[in-house]
């Protein structure tokens, strides 16, 4: 499955629930807590196992999550315990840019 922008994709594992913002990484796997994410409205995203330990950091709600090379980012709609990652890299939280300093 080649996610698009602005679809929604649930986890597995914990209720992880996420927005696609930008994608640009082709025909890559979203994984979370290591099991691979699932369109809501496709498949039953109820959790059927725990998430992998090594990969349970956490999301946050309203946190946008993006690769190193800005290639892929998606935004946090429903918190949960398992880590994000695309291609097997995990995701990192987005910081807010600083404004521009108004005198």
């Amino acid at each position: 499955m080649t996610p698009r922008i602005g679809m929604m994709l649930a986890s597995t594992v914990d209720s992880t629930s996420v927005v696609v913002v930008r994608w640009a990484a082709g025909d890559q796997e979203v994984t979370c807590g290591g099991s691979p994410m699932v369109d809501p409205t496709q498949a039953d995203p109820t959790p059927r196992q725990a998430p992998d330990p090594d990969r349970s950091t956490g999301t946050l709600l309203g946190k946008r999550y993006a690769t190193e090379d800005g290639t892929v980012e998606l935004l946090c709609t429903r918190p949960g315990k398992g880590t994000l990652a695309v291609g097997g890299t995990p995701l990192r939280v987005k910081s807010a840019k600083p404004l521009p300093a108004s005198d």
